[in-house]
């Protein structure tokens, strides 16, 4: 089992959110949580709130952490050139345990076909 929960936005399949469970990663997708019509900063909030770090897809959330100087939540931005729900689990998986003590201090991670870059929050 890991240390590190997960939020998944509404662009990470619920798929890609079961593939990860299914692994021992404690992830729970937006839509179980708050309305889907929630605010990026409601979902950063609830995220800081729950101590999870943020899946996601969207680049506002690396502006919003970066413009608002927090060091929380921690960030996973997936950066792929093929999406899919399998793609996306997969590489996840590959990944999660490199990073995974980078983001229970505070970090971001950016995830891309062939490499990952990862920097500690708060952004400057």
């Amino acid at each position: 089992m890991t240390a590190i929960r997960l939020l998944a936005n509404m662009n990470i399949s619920p798929k890609t959110v079961e593939s990860l469970g299914q692994q021992g990663w404690d992830t729970v997708r937006v839509s179980q949580l708050l309305p889907v019509n929630a605010s990026d900063e409601e979902i950063l909030g609830l995220a800081r709130r729950e101590d999870r770090a943020m899946v996601t897809q969207d680049l506002d959330f690396s502006t919003l952490l970066a413009l608002g100087g927090y060091d929380r939540p921690s960030l996973i931005t997936i950066r792929l050139s093929v999406s899919d729900p399998d793609t996306v689990a997969r590489r996840l998986l590959e990944v999660l345990p490199r990073i995974e003590q980078v983001l229970g201090k505070g970090g971001a991670a950016t995830v891309e076909d062939v490499a990952v870059r990862v920097r500690r929050l708060p952004i400057e």
